[in-house]
């Protein structure tokens, strides 16, 4: 009789994917990807504005 409990079953080790990454879309082939913001108000776009300015121009 052996007191050692019974092995787990070990999880499922991820598949291999062979595709070609350069026909998967990447964010920067979107214009999110470059920075583009949606739509918004002037407020918005101030706001923006003080978040990117340089620190010399403040």
């Amino acid at each position: 009789m052996s007191t050692t409990p019974a092995p787990e079953p070990r999880a499922p080790r991820p598949a291999l994917v062979f595709d070609d990454p350069l026909d998967q879309q990447t964010s920067d082939d979107t214009d999110r990807g470059w920075g583009e913001r949606p739509e918004g108000d002037s407020a918005a776009d101030l706001k923006r504005f003080l978040d990117e300015k340089p620190p010399h121009h403040i």
